[in-house]
């Protein structure tokens, strides 16, 4: 384990705190828009309230609820921090922080243990004993493949880096753990069962990157096994085109959701206190391998408040259409898109948001809009996954509609099925699918999501939404 990082700042440090702290209260007094305006719903942490945070990786739990974990521990209140993966796949902070490529799975998993005890230093500055970290050790980079294609008699995902097909981590919660849908869904289950969350902070199911969007899927189908639909979810953002704004250090400012999911109904705010934001820089900072190689954006997560929002599931009734909540979003021209892209992922680029959904007797009906068409070598996939709690859910099919320039497939995890399993109408902009529920598995609820890719790189995804058939 990493020698402990230091609570008590230099007196160089203390200064810089005292200096923030200054400017932040003369900017707070001037600052009133935000707390007046749509988003003035905020959360705040009862006496009974027990904390469970989810991350995906080594750092996401400082960069969406340092501040919260902070006032859990000020209020003395039962917190747990689980961290999906070790977060050992990522090259380019690796690259910097040994100042060679990390390649060899060996390196890589030690690179894992690398992260993991840089969570444990952030933990303590934040308040948090280790005790009351929980590390799953799951594949980073491949959680979203593995809820996918990895599910009942499938074998195991093969990680791309490390080259194992079970959690490799002798400290991980469940050492040995095949890389399967079920079984990270049989570890949520069973830390719900024993800590009891009342609150649970997690990642968004717009958000961007695979294994954010994967652990608050699996923690959706957990929460249903265990029947505990009532604990108050709040999700939390981190990947999201173009987001968030401005980039950099700027305590004073506010953080405001993307444009595209902005509701009045969906989103709470925690106000960090000034020290709060000090101890959640320094959090940051422990986490070396990541800030040294993406200090501004992770800066970008140390403003004023921390932002939770979620769309709550959609009641569907016989024959009654459903607007999405982000169906109204205007799709990105070419000059808004990240810098990171190159010249051909700029012109390939295409937007995908729902449009509607209905159910016709023994059908799903789902329509999205594409912001152009479908051109060469990009994709476009509906996915529909549903849940009946007379099956278990590693049973139940995992639907994949994939549409090409001209043509179309339908996978049940990676097996094709026969053309003409579902009805598709399609216009340049705008793709009808007609999902039959038998081939669902007659669900009671349905996790669906849409994205497109250029090959194996993705360009755009819809929000995964829960759906709620209702009798």
């Amino acid at each position: 384990m990493s020698k402990p990082y230091s609570v008590i700042a230099s007196p160089a440090k203390q200064g810089v705190a005292i200096s923030l702290m200054a400017t932040m209260l003369l900017c707070f007094l001037s600052t009133v828009a935000f707390a007046h305006g749509p988003f003035n719903n905020n959360l705040f942490l009862s006496k009974d309230d027990r904390i469970l945070v989810l991350a995906p990786h080594p750092d996401d739990e400082v960069l969406g609820a340092g501040g919260v974990i902070q006032q859990a521990v000020a209020q003395q209140l039962p917190i747990k921090v689980v961290f999906l993966t070790n977060g050992d796949s990522n090259q380019w902070s690796f690259f910097l922080y040994r100042k060679h490529p990390v390649i060899f799975p060996g390196a890589v998993e030690t690179m894992g243990l690398v992260r993991h005890d840089e969570a444990v230093n952030a933990s303590q500055i934040l308040g948090v004993d280790p005790k009351n970290l929980i590390f799953l050790g799951y594949p980073d980079f491949g959680t979203l493949n593995i809820w996918y294609y990895h599910w009942n008699q499938r074998p195991p995902y093969r990680s791309l880096m490390t080259r194992v097909i079970a959690v490799p981590y002798k400290n991980a919660y469940r050492f040995g753990a095949p890389y399967k849908g079920e079984e990270i869904v049989q570890d949520l289950r069973s830390i719900l069962r024993d800590f009891k969350p009342t609150k649970i902070f997690v990642s968004h199911p717009a958000d961007h990157n695979g294994d954010h969007l994967a652990l608050y899927l699996y923690l959706r189908v957990a929460l249903w096994d265990e029947k505990m639909e009532g604990v108050q979810l709040y999700p939390y953002l981190i990947h999201y085109l173009t987001w968030p704004k401005p980039k950099g250090f700027h305590p004073e400012k506010y953080l405001t959701p993307p444009d595209a999911l902005v509701s009045d109904e969906i989103w709470k705010q925690y106000h960090l206190t000034v020290a709060q934001i000090v101890n959640k820089k320094k959090a940051l900072e422990a986490h070396q391998t990541q800030f040294l190689s993406s200090r501004q954006y992770l800066l970008s997560f140390v403003k004023f408040n921390e932002l939770f929002g979620d769309f709550p599931p959609l009641k569907l009734r016989l024959n009654e259409n459903v607007a999405l909540v982000s169906g109204q979003k205007e799709f990105m021209s070419t000059t808004e898109l990240p810098e990171e892209l190159n010249d051909r992922e700029r012109s390939a680029f295409v937007g995908v948001d729902w449009k509607s959904l209905r159910w016709e007797t023994d059908n799903l009906v789902v329509t999205i809009g594409l912001s152009k068409p479908l051109a060469q070598d990009v994709e476009a996939s509906i996915y529909f996954f549903g849940y009946s709690s007379k099956t278990p859910f590693g049973q139940m099919p995992k639907i994949n509609v994939r549409l090409g320039v001209l043509s179309y497939s339908v996978y049940d995890q990676n097996k094709r099925l026969e053309q003409g399993v579902v009805q598709i109408n399609r216009s340049p902009n705008e793709v009808t699918i007609s999902m039959p529920l038998k081939l669902l598995g007659y669900p009671e609820k349905i996790l669906t999501s849409a994205r497109t890719t250029l090959g194996n790189f993705p360009l755009d995804n819809a929000a995964w939404v829960v759906l709620e058939l209702q009798q």
